[in-house]
């Protein structure tokens, strides 16, 4: 129980099902910076709301201290990344190891049948194992950011909103007298105050805005920067590089602490080589990718539609994805999630984190026989 209005409905609907519920809300990071936060999760007054919703619903309510746990697993995570040149996705990272790990473990050291969450994705049976499915509302469809939830985590898991409309869950709201009804839903990083990612990253990691050099991918200096953590791939304005043209960031080289520009037209990638892969799909994925691969839907922004591409396996054992339409300003530390085909609720086969997106000339080797 986040202290948002998903998650207090879902406790309102299993408890008039007649289930036994027990509303347990994480601790995740100091109490008091959180206190009258908006547009967050798991904040100090959030907390306050699910313990008030609880009461509501007259059903036992738990805060459990994950402060450290989420520093260890998101937050020093979230700043490595950036201070490696990635894009990191933390709320994939919080639903990977605090939520679906740490959390769901404590749960069933509590005696529970299942965890039940508010977000919008729906379980299915499989043939062979359980399937996690794209959310009837695709506006809200939150599959992207829980394809590394595994199979047998799926197998303890419920998702009663995901058949749902979100007008529909708000009207439940107040239906059940819910003082939550009409709270807005979170949007920020709920750890980066004011959406200054640098500020928190040099806090974790002193030392992290080192200035360093701007070039241009013909290897001409153009400028300085002062720390790559303030540059994201495909970033245009606020470069204070004077051009003739217009320049984008194309790469960050961490080890060189670079920041490289260039066109635009250099951003475009079909090719992108996956690490850490979750397959959720039957069987297993060398049996899926036998052969010529498999043909899927790639999705690499939560805001995007899925588009069609195909898995397969490299010589040296790299999971290849390959876009039939492309994409620009892929970057490594982002998600990539497969689907089985293109519709709303379509299968979510699994995914994994962007490693490189490659460029045309190293698929050679790729391809090569090993």
């Amino acid at each position: 129980m986040s202290g948002g209005v998903d998650s207090s409905v879902v406790a309102g609907l299993l408890a008039q099902s007649g289930h036994e519920v027990i509303g347990i809300t994480l601790q995740l990071y100091d109490h008091g910076e959180a206190v009258g936060r908006k547009g967050s999760c798991c904040a100090g007054q959030d907390v306050e709301d699910a313990r008030r919703v609880a009461q509501k619903l007259n059903i036992p309510h738990y805060v459990l201290d994950y402060e450290k746990r989420f520093s260890d697993a998101v937050m020093k995570s979230f700043a490595e990344s950036y201070v490696a040149g990635e894009t990191p996705i933390p709320c994939v990272t919080c639903n990977q190891t605090v939520k679906f790990r740490d959390l769901l473990g404590t749960a069933r050291e509590l005696g529970a049948d299942l965890l039940a969450t508010g977000h919008y994705v729906q379980r299915a049976e499989g043939r062979d194992v359980p399937a996690l499915l794209r959310a009837a509302d695709s506006d809200r469809d939150q599959s992207y950011f829980l394809f590394a939830t595994t199979r047998e985590q799926l197998s303890h898991l419920w998702f009663p909103l995901g058949g749902m409309q979100k007008p529909d869950v708000r009207a439940l709201a107040h239906d059940f007298g819910l003082l939550v009804a009409d709270k807005s839903d979170s949007q920020d990083i709920c750890f980066v105050q004011k959406g200054r990612y640098s500020d928190v990253i040099e806090r974790l990691k002193p030392g992290a805005l080192q200035a360093g050099d701007i070039v241009h991918i013909d290897g001409r200096h153009l400028g300085r920067h002062e720390g790559i953590i303030n540059y994201t791939i495909g970033q245009r304005r606020g470069l204070k590089i004077p051009s003739p043209e217009p320049l984008y960031v194309l790469s960050l080289n961490a080890k060189r602490n670079e920041v490289v520009v260039g066109p635009r037209s250099f951003l475009h990638t079909r090719t992108l080589i996956l690490r850490n892969v979750n397959w959720l799909g039957d069987g297993t994925l060398e049996e899926a990718v036998s052969g010529a691969g498999i043909e899927v839907y790639a999705r690499i922004r939560s805001s995007q539609a899925p588009q069609p591409a195909t898995v397969s396996v490299g010589a040296d054992g790299a999971v290849i994805v390959t876009l039939r339409d492309g994409e620009n300003g892929a970057a490594a530390g982002q998600a990539c999630v497969l689907y089985a085909d293109g519709s709303t609720e379509a299968r979510v086969l699994g995914g994994g984190w962007i490693a490189e997106a490659v460029k045309a000339d190293k698929m050679d080797w790729l391809e090569s026989p090993a």
